[in-house]
């Protein structure tokens, strides 16, 4: 049976859009174990209980690594066979590198050079911020910039892209397999 995954998957949405899930269902899809690549760090109580929410959603299958900034060397280093992959998520990681006043741009490089490497399929979740006002700070207008710009380079670079609203998907760019709706 072909694999229900294609290589790369982009799973977009808004806060609380039901992104997450729907990327877990995709990469439960397959048999065997699953990866979540966390890149959250909990820095206070509330981003705390968002993460525990996140594991206790998920099954025995999954196993957790955190990597807040190394998302290329981590995901180049997985073994084959270990599982698919699931990254939560692409704006939480630019967070971290902005906050180490990493280049984004070099970063976003780095990941897209490392993906044909990765031997288990991919599923990135990550956040469409662009569709709100423009913000008022120069600090959150690049962000909202760099974002745009690392989800359209992921977006060229990957197989399918998904964007969810109201937990609904939307197939923006079909590739390989079948998408769910959960």
């Amino acid at each position: 049976m072909p694999d229900p995954l294609p290589k790369v998957t982009l799973v977009l949405g808004g806060a609380r859009s039901g992104k997450s899930a729907h990327a877990e269902a995709l990469v439960e899809s397959r048999p065997g174990p699953c990866v979540y690549l966390a890149t959250a760090e909990a820095g206070d109580g509330e981003m705390a209980e968002r993460i525990a929410a996140h594991r206790a959603r998920r099954g025995t299958r999954w196993r957790t690594l955190e990597e807040p900034l190394e998302l290329a060397a981590t995901l180049a280093a997985r073994p084959a066979g270990e599982g698919a992959v699931l990254v939560d998520c692409l704006t939480l990681w630019l967070s971290n590198l902005m906050a180490a006043e990493r280049d984004p741009a070099a970063e976003t490089a780095r990941l897209l050079e490392a993906l044909p490497g990765v031997a288990a399929p991919v599923v990135f979740v990550s956040n469409e911020v662009g569709l709100g006002i423009v913000p008022m700070n120069p600090l959150a207008r690049r962000f909202r910039d760099e974002a745009g710009r690392l989800n359209q380079a992921v977006a060229a670079a990957a197989d399918r892209v998904v964007f969810v609203a109201a937990g609904l998907p939307l197939v923006l760019k079909p590739g390989a397999g079948p998408a769910t709706n959960r």
